[in-house]
């Protein structure tokens, strides 16, 4: 069930907030900055339990105040088998269609994508099927976690490509206005943007052959 955000007066200051996705089993590979909140967007490789205890052994090693964390179209054990993935997660909060309330701000995360397959895992095809899931986020998120990119904003995998984010993704955007998207899937559109009063923010750590190129991304954020 999706944990509901309570109400209260949001915390003065900043929160230093460092985004990672698409790691693909490169995260002891990655030198991660000091920050407050680690986020990952999905594709960590979580397919065997082994895969999800590296990860979760790699997670606790590192010294954040709180690690957040949803899934991916690789992920697929989190996807066959929930329970079991989730039990083996212990170093992070896992979002999946659901929130949390943290140091006086409100997240929303969402593993579902756009490739559908028996070989992958949160596949919803898109449209009314995967308007539903968009449609729950609240409209009092400050921070938006998704694997899927939103349309038209760092979603080509290269620069004479086609866009190829959710326009449906986009549509709750404007209506949600978090203060920060965080997302990847298309390893092609790292980067960072602002628009509609927003921050998006592409944190894929590897480009389109899977190679790891990126450092994670860092946001302050004021609350």
């Amino acid at each position: 069930m999706p944990t509901k955000t309570k109400p209260g007066k949001p915390e003065k200051g900043s929160l230093r907030l460092v985004c990672i996705g698409d790691t693909h089993g490169f995260h002891r590979r990655l030198s991660v900055p000091a920050g407050d909140i680690l986020i990952h967007s999905g594709d960590f490789d979580g397919r065997t339990i082994e895969e999800v205890d590296d990860f979760n052994a790699w997670l606790g090693s590192l010294p954040f105040r709180h690690k957040l964390v949803i899934a991916g179209n690789h992920d697929l054990l989190f996807d066959r088998k929930p329970k079991l993935a989730r039990a083996h997660l212990t170093e992070a909060i896992y979002l999946q269609d659901s929130g949390v309330r943290l140091e006086g701000m409100n997240f929303w995360g969402s593993p579902v994508n756009s490739v559908i397959g028996e070989e992958w895992a949160f596949g919803v095809e898109r449209g009314a099927s995967m308007r539903k899931h968009w449609d729950r986020i609240p409209e009092d998120t400050d921070v938006l976690i998704t694997h899927e990119a939103p349309y038209g904003t760092l979603d080509k995998n290269d620069i004479l490509g086609r866009y190829h984010g959710c326009q449906n993704l986009l549509g709750a955007l404007l209506r949600v206005k978090p203060k920060l998207h965080v997302f990847g899937h298309i390893h092609g559109g790292h980067g960072r943007e602002s628009a509609w009063n927003m921050t998006l923010v592409n944190c894929a750590v590897v480009n389109n052959r899977r190679i790891l190129t990126h450092a994670p991304t860092v946001i302050e954020l004021i609350r």
